[in-house]
């Protein structure tokens, strides 16, 4: 394996995240995704490799609705590897979690291991209603009955521009090619790079003071890079509420331990 091989990750900027959905929409398309029909959704049965967790900050009337992009994490210490029997996801030299569909069983261990709740079963074969159909990415495997699939990052364009540079005897170049969802996002919010380029995009947010990784924690490693939304409104909460601890005597003046 070459030593200079690059090392892929995503930033997702918070701060410009307007819960669009184009993302999820585009990664549909782009990976043959299978459509999240009304009873799938119901039965609670539906696939989305990446999807929006909305959530809510603050108390009315002072709330403001949140957005979360949240996929694949592509783990350093991936906790969906170790368990799976027939090895069918593993981490490459790519830096990312990858699966290898013709070696799934179904087992199932992998998504049981996930914090992220981002692995999918395909409890039935995927159908697509004419002419959908016809729009399928054929470079990407349409996954079948029995099968766990998740975000890959789009590793078939990875693959594609990577062999493309080879052939042209160059080295990939940060920006020369994006995944789906960070084309298609409308603010930026989804940007991706050569986190092993010292002077790529992605990794100068990654030194940025606002990044931090999901549940970083339980020591899973994550490779997708977050930076915290920045509020100018924001309002500097007390030391009390921030968890600091009261001022001596202040228990005794108010009659209670202190605690809330």
């Amino acid at each position: 394996m070459p030593t200079d091989w690059p090392k892929w990750t995503m930033a997702v900027d918070l701060d410009r995240c307007t819960g669009c959905q184009a993302c999820v929409v585009a990664c549909q398309a782009e990976n043959n995704v299978s459509l999240n029909t009304e009873d799938i959704v119901t039965s609670r049965r539906m696939i989305a490799w990446i999807r929006i967790e909305r959530y809510w900050d603050g108390e009315y009337p002072n709330i403001k609705a949140r957005f979360l992009p949240l996929m694949c994490q592509h783990c350093g210490n991936a906790p969906c590897e170790p368990v799976c029997p027939m090895y069918a996801t593993y981490h490459n030299a790519d830096g990312l979690n990858v699966q290898i569909y013709n070696r799934c069983v179904g087992t199932r261990y992998c998504a049981n291991n996930c914090p992220y709740h981002a692995r999918y079963f395909n409890f039935w074969e995927r159908e697509w209603p004419k002419p959908l159909n016809e729009q399928l990415n054929p470079d990407v495997t349409v996954r079948s009955k029995g099968i766990m699939e998740k975000c890959t990052l789009c590793v078939h364009r990875i693959r594609r521009t990577t062999r493309q540079a080879r052939r042209e005897g160059r080295q990939v170049t940060d920006g020369e090619l994006q995944t789906a969802c960070a084309q298609a996002c409308p603010s930026n919010a989804l940007i991706f790079g050569i986190i092993s380029d010292p002077n790529s995009q992605v990794a100068k947010l990654a030194a940025d003071p606002r990044h931090y990784s999901l549940m970083e924690d339980i020591g899973t490693q994550p490779n997708i890079i977050y930076l915290k939304k920045v509020d100018p409104y924001a309002e500097e909460e007390p030391a009390e509420a921030q968890g600091a601890p009261a001022p001596v005597g202040a228990a005794a003046q108010g009659g209670t331990s202190g605690a809330r």
